[in-house]
C-alpha cells in the first residue's frame, strides 16, 4: 500500500506542477480533502485556485523529486521547484495524509534557495 499512495503523491504533484490541476484533484483527492497552507482558506476549492493562477503564471514550472518517504497512510515529498529559467527555486516538503488511496490532508513547507549560502551541501 505504502508504493501506491506515494506514487499517487508522486503523480499528484507532478499533474499540479504540469498546470493539470484539476484532473490532479478530480482523480487524488477525496472529497473530504483538507489542507493547511496559511495563506489560503482550508477548503479544497481555494488551493485548488490558487494552484491554477501559479500554472498559468508558470507556465515553464519544473519539479525535481528528490526524495519520498511514506509510513502508515502518510506521504512526505521532498522537491526542488523551480518556477522559471531566473529562479533559484524553492525547497518544498508536502505532507500527505491518505484515506482509502485518496489525499484527505496536505500540509506544505517551503524554504527559498539563496542566491548566496555558506552551507557546502547545498540545499539538496
Amino acid at each position: 500500500m505504502i508504493n501506491s499512495i506515494k506514487e499517487k503523491a508522486v503523480s499528484f504533484l507532478k499533474m499540479v506542477a504540469a498546470g493539470d490541476v484539476r484532473e490532479a484533484y478530480q482523480r487524488f483527492t477525496s472529497p473530504d480533502f483538507r489542507h493547511h497552507n496559511p495563506f489560503f482558506r482550508g477548503d479544497p476549492e481555494s488551493l485548488m485556485l490558487a494552484m491554477e493562477e501559479d500554472a498559468n503564471q508558470n507556465p515553464h514550472k519544473v519539479l525535481d523529486i528528490k526524495q519520498v518517504i511514506g509510513e502508515g497512510d502518510m506521504v512526505a515529498v521532498h522537491s526542488h521547484v523551480v518556477q522559471n529559467k531566473d529562479d533559484l527555486g524553492i525547497a518544498l516538503v508536502h505532507i500527505f495524509r491518505f484515506h482509502n488511496d485518496l489525499i484527505v490532508e496536505l500540509w506544505d513547507v517551503g524554504q527559498q534557495i539563496p542566491e548566496n549560502s555558506p552551507n557546502e551541501n547545498g540545499a539538496f
